[in-house]
């Protein structure tokens, strides 16, 4: 049992960056609006199935076949994951445009609800549109490359490594761009950071399209890990989600990430002692644990 603890760490490093790559939209989402978004995971779809619907049409035009090195996909994955990152960031704002600019000042309860109605409309149309069937990314089967004494395939490698880069990229466009400042100070406080000047409405949008792209990041990534999507990918992952989110402290993309990656590590380390249906129960019981003993979370504020 304990021998497979390293190989599980590893699982648990891929696990926790699909994961935290959404769990960081849904937290800046609430650290700007001050409401849980219910239809985060079913933007994590959405992103899924763009990369996806372009990877088939790149297919069936010829263009931009091959595969890189040991890994699944080819040069044709490059331009589906940006324009599918565009295009989910893009139906965000549109959404927040149509629905949630409506509710700035309703009750936080009335635009939670809302977002399940969002929810409920997304997986709908994925479902209207692409069917319930999966949509494989790939059929090839890879071969382990051996790491320090765990087995990790070229997928998983460039999953935790484009993770980190994405987290990367975050960090330094929160600390050191306008943008990212302004949207520091209007989680800090709103009231304030429309009293100096910051135009809110474009900062929330920033909020919306980032946190998208970054869904849609973690949508896609889990497609190339599992080899395919369901409609059903956000809703399964939106527990894990929100479990990280409340992990790490609400509000705190920095929580988040911390939050993303102890539940990836804790859902798969648990499989060495109970069955791997018990994954999202565990996410469950983290979530549970965390609001009784630590409401605010790791690194949230009192």
């Amino acid at each position: 049992m304990w021998e497979r603890l390293p190989q599980l760490v590893a699982y648990g490093l891929v696990s926790g960056s699909v994961i935290t790559l959404g769990a960081i939209g849904l937290s800046l989402t609430y650290s700007i609006l001050r409401f849980a978004n219910f239809a985060h995971g079913d933007l994590m779809t959405t992103g899924a199935y763009i990369a996806c619907g372009f990877l088939f049409l790149f297919r069936s035009l010829g263009i931009l076949g091959g595969r890189f090195g040991k890994l699944s996909f080819g040069p044709a994955m490059v331009p589906a994951f940006l324009l599918a990152l565009v295009g989910t960031a893009l139906l965000a704002i549109l959404i927040d445009r149509i629905v949630y600019r409506k509710l700035r000042r309703a009750r936080p309860v009335m635009r939670l609800m809302a977002s399940v109605g969002v929810a409920f409309v997304l997986r709908n149309v994925i479902l209207f549109s692409a069917g319930a069937d999966p949509y494989y990314y790939s059929r090839k089967i890879q071969r382990a490359i051996y790491i320090l004494g765990v087995r990790l395939k070229a997928d998983q490698l460039f999953i935790i490594g484009l993770a980190a880069l994405l987290v990367l990229f975050l960090h330094l466009f929160l600390t050191y761009t306008k943008v990212g400042k302004a949207m520091r100070a209007m989680a800090d406080n709103p009231e304030l950071a429309q009293v100096t000047g910051i135009n809110t409405e474009r900062i929330i949008a920033w909020t919306w399209g980032i946190g998208a792209a970054l869904a849609a990041a973690g949508g896609i990534l889990s497609g190339i890990e599992n080899k395919l999507i369901t409609p059903e990918l956000g809703w399964q992952a939106l527990l894990p989600l929100f479990a990280a989110v409340i992990l790490g402290g609400i509000g705190s993309p920095y929580g988040a990430m911390a939050g993303g990656m102890l539940i990836g590590m804790a859902e798969e380390v648990s499989t060495a002692f109970v069955s791997t249906a018990y994954k999202p129960a565990i996410a469950f019981g983290i979530l549970v644990l965390m609001l009784i003993l630590r409401p605010q979370g790791l690194f949230g504020r009192r």
